[in-house]
């Protein structure tokens, strides 16, 4: 075998490799944050909410650290709710402000979660962050000004599509089943639009769909578009194919609901949810563009091979992300039946 069509083998089996592990690798779009929101009241007080996921009756080992000078007052309370444990506790800042403080959480390096701040200060002033294992601090600022709150939500948009697996997912099999730019542009346009529409209206508190349901049908689509590409190499004219813009809309209206969740578990300042809103989807529009640039140009490069290698991933390939997707709908269903 020459080394090039080892190469080939050994892209064919890593891409194979890396679909058949994500259902048991991967959270799907499913954002499941902790949850560390403190809420400033009247004469120096603070109540503080802590969400902490669970796996089974095991709460993940992460702890809140407070700034030195919070004085906890009493033991608390806790409950269990359905996937998370939530302890609230009030403090006491012997009247000192909150700006400068620094907030942070303990073992997120060793556990596969996010934990999500809310920040909302007696003057209406409120703040979000994400703390992840790389950055498990955040410091409080004294007033956000509106490029900073732009560059936030710019960001967690662009971070969140891109950790979105099952949103990619859907991306890819796209990619498979249209030819040419005019018509993938459309394609992607279509989705952008639909997307951008419900998660717009989902945030705006006009529509409300549960999560589980939605992230159900999001993993039905995949399926869906699976069968698609099989039929398309299989040599016939799918409906996919010949109204992809189509497709992608009316699902892209789902995916949208999906992108509104992970909105919601972070929060949006009642003050600036135009600007929030807009940074968010303009973040998950940078990602969308990114994962298509670079899916695009490895598929113009598989094109050019030729061989029993690369006709060998053209055929498995949509197998594999039909699996998955399968394993995503049934876990998905059977958690809200």
């Amino acid at each position: 075998m020459t080394s090039r069509h080892k190469m080939r083998a050994g892209f064919t089996a890593l891409l194979m490799l890396a679909l058949f592990a994500l259902p048991f690798e991967l959270p799907a779009d499913e954002f499941r944050p902790a949850l560390l929101e403190l809420t400033e009241q009247e004469g120096g007080w603070l109540e503080v909410t802590w969400k902490v996921p669970t796996l089974g009756e095991q709460v993940l080992t992460i702890t809140p650290v407070m700034p030195e000078f919070f004085k906890p007052f009493g033991p608390g309370s806790s409950r269990r709710v359905p996937g998370a444990m939530i302890e609230t506790k009030s403090y006491s800042t012997d009247g000192k402000a909150l700006h400068g403080a620094v907030l942070g959480v303990d073992g997120l390096a060793a556990v596969p979660t996010d934990v999500v701040v809310r920040i909302s200060l007696l003057n209406g002033t409120e703040h979000s962050a994400v703390l992840r294992s790389n950055s498990p601090t955040f410091t409080i600022p004294e007033e956000v000004t509106n490029k900073e709150l732009a560059g936030s939500y710019w960001q967690m948009g662009t971070i969140h599509i891109l950790e979105g697996y099952d949103h990619l997912l859907f991306l890819l099999t796209l990619l498979l089943i249209v030819n040419g730019i005019w018509p993938l542009l459309k394609t992607v346009t279509a989705f952008t639009l639909a997307h951008s529409l419900t998660l717009a209206l989902a945030t705006l508190g006009l529509i409300h769909i549960p999560q589980v349901p939605t992230e159900a049908v999001i993993s039905l689509s995949i399926m869906f578009l699976a069968v698609e590409v099989v039929r398309k190499n299989m040599g016939q004219l799918t409906l996919s194919e010949r109204y992809p813009w189509l497709i992608a809309f009316t699902f892209g209206l789902v995916h949208g609901l999906g992108f509104a969740g992970a909105l919601y578990e972070i929060g949006v300042p009642q003050n600036a949810v135009p600007l929030a809103l807009l940074m968010f989807n303009v973040g998950v529009e940078t990602g969308q563009v990114l994962f298509v640039l670079v899916v695009s140009v490895l598929l113009a490069g598989l094109h050019r091979l030729h061989g029993i290698t690369a006709l060998t991933l053209e055929k498995a390939t949509p197998y594999a992300i039909g699996g998955v997707a399968a394993f995503w709908t049934i876990d998905r269903v059977s958690s809200f039946l």
